[in-house]
């Protein structure tokens, strides 16, 4: 769990670093808040193209490859990104580098809780390598009063890139045992029964409408907070706060999943739609509903990636690569839409019309997700997943 942790968020950091130290990168590199928008988005684009192409061969590479990659990545994307980054198209040189790092990372640590970790406790272990991406979000706030104030923005990078450095190397030194244990998973997995790719596909289009709107939700809440009177303290007391309450959700919620046998995905679809009443409240420009409501769409509302990577992995039978990576990919490709699209369309109709527009985004992603488990519960009757018998007690009642 703590590996699998680490690496989401080491992976998912860059674009929060950017967002929280946004004044300083932006005034040092002379860009606007358009061309600042397409690199964050450039981002999670480059992580959603590479999950899709790289995740049938993340399956079958050995962990010590993966690992290695994926912390090289990062830091040559991060070191570049404190060295080279002069202008726009230097930093998107650089983000594509950070995107690719954070798919690799991110397949890393899917396979890992799907591999590593015995079935009835997959449910709290996914919980715990979600809540990286709030801690991440915190990470990113509390680099600009630290590290970046003392030394300058690049330094964050520069720690960021060390990371990768150490991930990397740590790989290459215990090369022989991560070879062996995925060498014998990969054995186990010839034969692979792969997963309904219908039902993948529809999971994967719900997490990227819920992706889009929780990501904007997360990079303007602020924004929206300080239109209607809270000051810069109380909105970043805001983010924490709220992406405190995350990670509490998503840990509980992976904890009662490995206890509950089933019925995740009704779950997701309900967290999803607790983000569609919060930003329908935040539609009401007052500081008491943007605390309020922010809160609620901010920790439950946003505490849904860890169980829905936990259920579609399950459902994946012998490819649990393949099968959360379709998911991973739909997550950033949210991540890519929602603060560019969103973000854009609050510019041009304000606020209240795009927490809306947002809202109705998570009630899309949760009708899909419940359409999805309709699909992979009927090729569940038709075909049950092969497994070893010892693990039957915890598949007694379905898998999504």
């Amino acid at each position: 769990m703590a590996t699998a942790s680490g690496l989401t968020t080491m992976g998912a950091l860059t674009p929060f670093l950017l967002g929280a130290q946004a004044v300083a990168v932006r005034d040092e590199l002379g860009l606007g808040l358009g061309a600042f928008g397409v690199a964050i988005s450039l981002f999670f684009a480059t992580a959603a193209l590479a999950t899709v192409l790289l995740a049938d061969a993340f399956g079958g590479l050995s962990r010590r490859t993966t690992l290695a990659t994926a912390g090289l990545l990062v830091a040559a994307g991060a070191l570049a990104t404190a060295g080279l980054a002069r202008g726009w198209p230097s930093l998107l040189v650089a983000v594509v580098l950070l995107g690719l790092g954070n798919a690799a990372c991110q397949a890393n640590a899917n396979l890992l809780m799907s591999r590593a970790l015995p079935p009835d406790r997959r449910g709290l272990g996914f919980g715990v390598k979600q809540s990286a991406v709030p801690l991440a979000i915190m990470l990113g706030g509390l680099a600009v009063p630290t590290v970046g104030a003392a030394w300058g923005w690049r330094t964050t990078f520069v720690i960021l890139g060390g990371c990768g450095l150490l991930v990397a190397g740590d790989a290459l030194l215990r090369g022989g045992r991560l070879t062996a244990l995925t060498r014998d998973a990969g054995r186990r997995a010839e034969g692979v029964d792969r997963p309904p790719g219908t039902a993948l596909l529809l999971a994967g289009l719900g997490i990227t409408f819920a992706s889009a709107a929780a990501n904007f939700l997360g990079s303007f809440v602020a924004s929206w907070g300080f239109e209607v009177g809270l000051t810069p303290t109380q909105t970043g007391l805001l983010m924490a706060a709220g992406s405190g309450g995350s990670i509490l959700v998503r840990v509980f919620s992976g904890w009662r999943a490995d206890h509950r046998h089933g019925a995740n995905l009704p779950v997701v679809a309900a967290q999803m739609l607790a983000g569609a009443l919060g930003c329908l409240g935040l539609m009401v420009a007052a500081p008491w509903s943007v605390v309020a409501f922010g809160l609620l769409a901010l920790s439950i509302g946003w505490a849904w990636p860890g169980l829905l990577l936990f259920a579609v992995a399950r459902v994946g039978r012998d490819a649990p690569a393949r099968a959360s990576g379709v998911v991973q990919s739909g997550a950033f490709a949210g991540g890519a839409l929602g603060p560019l699209v969103l973000g854009g369309l609050s510019g041009a109709v304000g606020f209240p019309v795009t927490w809306a527009v947002a809202a109705g985004c998570f009630v899309v992603a949760a009708l899909l997700i419940m359409l999805s488990r309709a699909l992979f519960l009927r090729d569940l009757g038709r075909r049950p997943p092969r497994e070893p018998l010892r693990y039957a007690r915890s598949r007694r009642t379905g898998t999504a």
